[in-house]
Parts: structure tokens; C-alpha cells; sequence
């Protein structure tokens, strides 16, 4: 006697063969995210530092990353998105030069690579990259130097430095931080806003231009200040130790106390 169960499929064959195609999915998913973190390269170096270390570092496309710690060394490390991308950091005496565009002069396959720096608190640093955003933290040195050539944001977090730097053509910038006397302090930006913050009892002359006319001093406005049609406004806070130049041409440009 035959029974009908008997001659139809197992009622377990599809499911059996939905476990074995999602299985092969999953694995050809995992296989492919394995293959795309063997594509990057990763580097991690230290350096000796002294007591007047300078960091100089050209990107293309990324992130930089550069904060303080205590120790009299300099720790990098960098995540390479292309296989094929070149970092060569060089270091003379107490100056690390990182240079990737002359690194990779010739390819067009570089791609992102992002930058992790801690240095000494009293290094300067001159950082520049074509697109990315730059973050420096926690550094009391002679100068402070972030460019970015088209887009990114600036972000410099309690800063005291004898110069200050920060341009980009799109992009937020924000700095915290202090004007020492006698300090130079620059801040430029095509197409995005300019945040200063300071202590209340700073003291520096400023020279800020909005064509937009988008000037916000707050504490810091004073009757001595020269307004010229709001789309610029000079003038000192104190008695003008620092030197501060500010221009915006299409961004807010806003000062707060600290």
C-alpha cells in the first residue's frame, strides 16, 4: 500500500534550501566586508619628540585628528582607504613631515586617509588638506595652523597659540581658546560660520568683514568699534595686545564668552 505523504517532497526541503541560500548570502556579505577591510591599510609609528616639535602634514581627502598628551613623543596613525596609496611620514630632527600628495604624485586612485595624531601639548602643527574636516585639541604652542582647499570643517579646541590659522571654502569654523599678547589670529571661510570663543577679559583688535553682513560681537561689542555699513566693523577689546582678523563671505561670524 502506498501512502501519499510518502510520495510527496519532505515538507522540510524548502526550508532546508532557504537556510542554505541565506546561509550562502551571509557569507558571501561577510566575505565581501572582509575583502573591503583588507583593502585598507592601516599604520601606526612613534617618534621621539623634544621641546620644539613641529608637525607638518599635507593630505588630499580625509580626516586629521591631532591632540595633546603628556609625553615627549609623537604617535601616529593613519587608515588607508586604497591599497595603492602611499604615507611615507619623514622626520628631521623635531619636525615630522607627512606629505601624501607628493607621496602619491602620478595616482588618481589615493582615496581617503585618515589621520590620528597626539603630540606633545607645546608643538606647532601645520595641517592641510584638499577635503576632510581638521580637529586639533588641548595645544599651547607658537603656532596653530588648519587649511582646508575646498571642503571640510575646523574645529580647534582650547587653543592657546601665539598664531592661529584656520581657512577653508566650505565648512564651519570653531574656535576655543585664548589670544596670547602679541598673538596673530586669522580666520577665513567662503561659505560657512565663524565661531570664536574666548575668556571675557581678552584683549586684541579686530578687523571683521561680512559682505553678508552677518557680524554678531555680543560681550565683546564697544562704542570705540567702527561699523561700516555692518559689512565690516573694526575696532579693539581692551587695549588690543593680539592682532584678529576675521572674514566671512557668506557665513555668520559670531564671538561668545567663554
Amino acid at each position: 500500500m502506498r501512502f501519499g505523504f510518502l510520495t510527496s517532497p519532505p515538507i522540510f526541503a524548502g526550508v532546508r534550501t532557504g537556510l542554505f541560500a541565506g546561509g550562502l548570502v551571509c557569507a558571501l556579505l561577510v566575505f565581501a566586508a572582509f575583502e573591503t577591510v583588507n583593502a585598507q591599510q592601516k599604520i601606526s609609528k612613534r617618534y621621539p619628540g623634544g621641546k620644539n616639535v613641529r608637525v607638518e602634514l599635507r593630505n588630499i581627502s580625509g580626516t586629521i585628528d591631532v591632540e595633546s598628551w603628556n609625553k615627549n613623543e609623537i604617535r601616529l596613525t593613519a587608515t588607508i582607504e586604497s591599497k595603492n596609496a602611499q604615507v611615507v611620514p619623514k622626520q628631521v630632527n623635531d619636525c615630522l613631515m607627512i606629505d601624501v600628495v607628493s607621496d602619491n604624485r602620478g595616482r588618481s586612485d589615493v582615496g581617503d586617509i585618515n589621520f590620528k595624531l597626539t603630540v606633545p601639548a607645546n608643538s606647532s602643527v601645520d595641517l592641510e588638506t584638499r577635503s576632510g574636516n581638521i580637529n586639533v585639541s588641548n595645544i599651547s604652542s607658537g603656532l596653530v595652523r588648519a587649511y582646508v582647499s575646498s571642503e571640510g570643517d575646523i574645529t580647534l579646541s582650547n587653543i592657546s597659540a601665539t598664531q592661529v590659522v584656520a581657512k577653508n571654502v566650505t565648512g564651519d569654523i570653531f574656535f576655543d581658546g585664548e589670544f596670547s599678547s602679541g598673538g596673530t589670529y586669522e580666520f577665513k571661510s567662503n561659505k560657512g560660520n565663524i565661531t570664536i570663543r574666548i575668556p571675557g577679559n581678552s584683549a586684541f583688535r579686530l578687523v571683521a568683514s561680512s559682505p553678508a553682513r552677518r557680524i554678531a560681537l555680543n560681550d565683546f561689542w564697544n562704542n570705540n568699534f567702527k561699523n561700516q555699513d555692518g559689512r565690516k566693523m573694526v575696532g579693539d577689546v581692551g587695549d588690543g595686545r593680539s592682532s584678529v582678523s576675521v572674514m566671512n563671505f557668506s557665513g555668520q561670524i559670531t564671538f561668545l564668552r567663554r
